[in-house]
């Protein structure tokens, strides 16, 4: 049985990773995919009216709840991360997380049985405990696998951005699949269609179903997290930092270093604000665009608008090994870029991405109600390819970032810290697609752009100040 001492004794510069990364990759990938299913049908769950299956809530209001939702999604984990760090473990709250979820995606399913009346927010209780419970287990969960994932690496082995580019592949192989699993199911497989003018559409959607594949879809990366841990983890994650097995507990001070480093995680944190801010478009406004107004139509078949979720994904998919072997190149080169000159890259590049949505809305005539008038689909790749390039160049290596600068006893706390960013910026995105409607989605897509982009050459700008901060570890 190999312990997290002996993990982290491991040869700096040996080749490979361990096979505790793929599990966690297994695991991270399963509870994605019950995430971002349920994410990508909320939207329209929230949206249509109640006789096509959903909620029968106005679009501003709906992008309200969404953005609400998906950000406090991003705030308990600096709750959960405590938890592990100072009571329970990581390996713990992963369990008490992915079955809290479960349970979650099983109210939301179950909902139309119980009660259909308006509760809170003008949402059924059943969906707002539903919700609550996807909120709390995501603050147990997300945090501490992260950790874990950092816990396999010495400081200073070049492996570890790429370890984090490996496991966010497994992040968006979940999130590729679930729109694609859960949205059939939703708008195609347990959905009631009608013919209209020789035109097949959809009349009530089976949203529930599509709760229902993801609730089992975490409880299957659960099953196999906790058959397998213990053969390919170890000790790892199983107690309080600093604590033993034997309940022995080791405390020292913060050192200047170790609070210097993190400095660098909160300011970096409140930089990528703008970014989260930006990227989150993507499960609200920019759905409810594509939904309207952009051609969805190709060889005759009409893609379902939350298929394009699975886009951003399916691109990090094929760009991942790429990327995670360019930054292992660049350092045995001695050319690696510092972190925040990588994440002021990303940041650049979400904001050229959004360039295009601009593009599509000018193909258009600009902000014209009229629906019949479409973009064309080459515009939303082209801003879920750029967008993708930045993300990562951002999300993986902040993850990496945190697990390098966290004090040992404070890392799981600290990554609840970084998931702060899209915290803020997912509230802030959802006001910000509530008032497309109104200011139109020229002006909004084009101001994300510049702010994002100034945002970004800003980080760069002040990049050697952060890297002197960091001390060795940038």
């Amino acid at each position: 049985m190999q312990t997290a001492s002996a993990v982290q004794e491991q040869p700096a510069m040996r080749q490979g990773h361990p096979p505790g990364l793929y599990l966690l990759f297994f695991t991270e990938m399963w509870e994605r995919f019950s995430y971002y299913g349920m994410r990508g049908l909320l939207i329209l769950y929230l949206s249509k009216t109640t006789l096509e299956g959903g909620l029968g809530i106005s679009p501003d209001s709906a992008s309200l709840i969404y953005g609400y939702f998906t950000g406090f999604v991003y705030l308990t984990p600096i709750i959960g991360g405590w938890l592990a760090d100072k009571y329970i473990g990581q390996r713990r709250a992963i369990l008490m997380g992915g079955l809290t979820m479960a349970v979650g995606q099983f109210f939301l399913f179950m909902q139309p049985a119980l009660s259909n009346a308006p509760f809170f927010f003008g949402l059924p209780w059943p969906t707002v405990i539903g919700l609550l419970l996807l909120i709390l287990g995501n603050g147990f969960f997300k945090p501490n696998i992260s950790t874990i994932v950092g816990k396999l690496y010495s400081q200073g082995d070049p492996r570890r951005d790429s370890a984090f580019t490996i496991f966010y592949m497994g992040i968006n192989t979940g999130a590729f699949i679930a729109p694609l699993v859960c949205g059939y199911f939703a708008e195609d497989l347990f959905a009631t269609k009608t013919v209209v003018d020789g035109v097949t559409q959809v009349a009530s959607y089976g949203f529930r179903y599509g709760f229902l594949a993801a609730g089992i879809g975490m409880l299957f990366g659960q099953l196999v997290f906790n058959l397998l841990g213990k053969r390919y983890l170890g000790d790892i994650g199983m107690y309080p930092e600093g604590q033993n097995e034997d309940k022995s507990v080791v405390k020292a001070p913060l050192t200047k270093e170790e609070t210097d480093r993190m400095a660098v995680i909160f300011i970096i944190t409140l930089f990528v604000v703008f970014f989260w801010a930006g990227f989150e478009q993507a499960g609200s406004s920019l759905s409810l665009y594509t939904d309207k107004y952009i051609d969805r139509e190709v060889a005759g078949f009409l893609i379902p608008t939350s298929w394009f979720q699975s886009v951003n994904a399916g691109f990090i998919v094929l760009l991942g090994v790429p990327m995670a072997s360019l930054w292992v190149s660049l350092s045995r080169k001695g050319k690696d870029l510092s972190i925040p000159v990588k994440m002021g890259l990303g940041m650049v590049l979400l904001g050229v991405g959004f360039l295009f949505m601009v593009g599509a809305v000018m193909q258009r005539g600009g902000d014209v109600p009229d629906q019949t008038i479409k973009a064309s689909i080459l515009w939303l790749l082209a801003t879920y390819f750029f967008h993708t390039v930045g993300e990562l160049c951002l999300s993986p290596v902040g993850l990496s970032m945190v697990s390098r600068l966290s004090p040992p006893t404070l890392t799981s706390m600290l990554m609840g810290v970084w998931f702060l960013a899209p915290f803020v910026a997912q509230i802030a995105g959802g006001y910000i697609a509530a008032y497309v409607e109104e200011l139109g989605a020229l002006k909004v897509f084009g101001l994300i752009a510049g702010f994002v982009i100034v945002a970004g050459l800003l980080l760069i700008a002040i990049a050697r100040k952060l890297f002197a901060m960091m001390h060795g570890r940038g």
